[in-house]
């Protein structure tokens, strides 16, 4: 059994799908710091998840990063969401042409052995109106590279093909059959 380090009920069911893994959720509330990189506060988040459950466990987080808005929201993605959500993203980036964005996502392994990073990004672009009704955070606003539609108005397994979640996750089940 894997432990996945989340109260995010939506992001357990994502990365469940993708696996025949047995992965449990854990719900713990750990720190997470103020850092510049996603990478470091994955860092700071596991060590704690670890020192607290004594087994091997993972966790993810991911942001957000808006290039004409230099990066913003990235590493304070969660805090922006929750803050002005969808829309002060979309009040920010008013009259803007530029909507370039890429969502990268960083998984944290912690085992008797060390820390392990799997990352996945996406590059994409901010649409001008929310669209679609599945995901969750920022879904609604993000147009995959390719794709017409936001990552909300695809089901959950269509999404996971183009996902930075996806992405990182699928490197992270390769890791994990090699060494198990």
């Amino acid at each position: 059994m894997l432990s996945f380090i989340t109260s995010n009920r939506n992001k357990f069911e994502e990365i469940h799908r993708m696996t025949q893994i047995e992965i449990e959720q854990i719900p713990l509330n750990y720190p997470e710091i103020q850092a510049d990189s996603l990478e470091a506060v994955a860092e700071f988040g596991i060590e704690f998840c670890y020192s607290e459950t004594k087994a091997p466990c993972f966790l993810e987080d991911s942001g957000l990063f808006i290039d004409v808005l230099l990066g913003f929201p990235g590493v304070y993605s969660q805090y922006v969401f929750k803050t002005v959500g969808c829309k002060g993203i979309l009040n920010l980036l008013h009259n803007r042409e530029d909507r370039k964005a890429y969502f990268k996502s960083v998984i944290a392994y912690r085992d008797e052995s060390g820390i392990t990073f799997f990352t996945g990004e996406v590059q994409g672009s901010i649409a001008l109106t929310q669209k679609g009704e599945e995901g969750f955070g920022f879904d609604p606003l993000f147009i995959p590279e390719g794709e017409g539609r936001t990552f909300a108005q695809m089901k959950t397994e269509e999404k996971n093909l183009y996902s930075h979640r996806g992405k990182a996750f699928k490197t992270f089940i390769k890791y994990l059959e090699q060494v198990r």
